[in-house]
């Protein structure tokens, strides 16, 4: 009989903290993701990137400023309803130059490929990148592929690098949110995660939802014209929640959302009731929340709802005030709790 219990993967309402090896909740995005960043990476590596927690590192050329990131894209399966591997990789970096506020310019990629791939999803792969990176209105001007053995890899990882301009005047950053701010989400939420669990035949739950993996540089173009847009985040692994709590820990602020205001389609509420998960812990990969000076927020969410990507957008809260970090959320049933992030990993490579 065999005693020995595997708990990787699962989350635990009171969560276990490894102490010497690597688990799939250090992948989370959430607690473990970042007790990894500020214990091991940032100590060591981090001395020259002071608001390393932002999406993109700005650097400062002859005078200018550039946006820079790096991102890798594990998901499983490779294909799911409303995207594939290829979109995200070249969505997500995107996004992260976008959420600094960076017009983005080049990507890089490289590939990891598991031998025994067929060229035919390769093929589509790289397809599904070509018409992403043509929305996105960006180039990719360099690539790696490597082959690993077979059973070195999940069929196929891929890494995107980007690199944007900084427009004179703006400056986003997590860091950057204070007392009065108003708090738009760009639309519904947990679409991208349920999307990618129901298409993972060993769950045996289905769904005609598709994920919202999507470039967001046009919306945020579109934000920044419109008013005074103080942080953008988009809220990948470990949901909402989790970007809020971020953003409340690097501004040092207090953070109201009002649950009746959060957008969330009916197809993701009864997957999460079926499954036991909370809709703002679900990983996203086509929507924003941004931090808005009060007097243009009006005019910034109108913007937004002319936008293909903006369209459902919604004031959730607001900044109530500095001080102690922290994320309350108003229920529908009048009462108030405090939101923390995602302690462990409800599911794994989901982005």
């Amino acid at each position: 009989m065999n005693n020995e219990l595997d708990f990787e993967g699962y989350t635990c309402p009171v969560p276990i903290r490894p102490n010497d090896t690597v688990v799939l909740g250090h992948g989370s995005g959430g607690t473990l993701s970042h007790d990894l960043l500020k214990r091991l990476f940032l100590p060591e590596l981090g001395k020259a990137a002071p608001r390393a927690l932002d999406d993109s590192a700005v650097i400062v050329i002859d005078g200018e400023r550039y946006a820079l990131t790096t991102d890798s894209h594990v998901v499983s399966p490779l294909f799911f309803p409303g995207g594939d591997i290829g979109r995200l990789a070249i969505c997500g970096t995107v996004n992260d130059l976008a959420m600094i506020g960076a017009k983005p310019i080049t990507l890089t990629c490289g590939f990891v490929i598991e031998e025994g791939l067929s060229f035919d999803i390769l093929q589509k792969v790289v397809a599904s990148m070509k018409e992403a990176s043509d929305e996105a209105g960006v180039y990719i001007a360099a690539g790696d592929t490597k082959v690993v053995q077979k059973g070195g890899a999940d069929k196929l990882f891929i890494n995107t690098s980007g690199i944007g301009k900084i427009t004179e005047g703006i400056n986003i950053s997590g860091v950057n949110a204070s007392e009065g701010d108003v708090i738009i989400l760009s639309g519904t939420i947990g679409d991208h995660g349920i999307a990618v669990l129901s298409a993972r035949e060993d769950l045996g739950f289905e769904t005609t939802l598709e994920s919202d993996v999507a470039p967001l540089n046009r919306l945020m173009e579109a934000m920044l014209s419109a008013g005074d847009v103080h942080v953008l985040r988009d809220p990948t692994r470990g949901g909402l929640a989790t970007s809020l709590v971020e953003i409340s820990e690097q501004s040092n602020v207090i953070i109201e959302i009002v649950e009746e205001r959060l957008p969330v389609k009916p197809a993701v509420k009864a997957a999460c009731e079926m499954l036991g998960f909370d809709p703002l812990f679900i990983a996203n990969e086509g929507k924003l929340v941004a931090f808005v000076k009060e007097s243009d927020a009006d005019k910034v969410l109108n913007m937004m709802k002319k936008t293909k990507y903006g369209k459902d957008a919604e004031i959730i809260g607001r900044v109530i005030g500095a001080g102690k970090p922290q994320v309350r959320l108003k229920t529908t049933i009048g009462g108030t709790r405090l939101v923390d992030m995602l302690p462990g990993e409800m599911l794994p490579r989901i982005c």
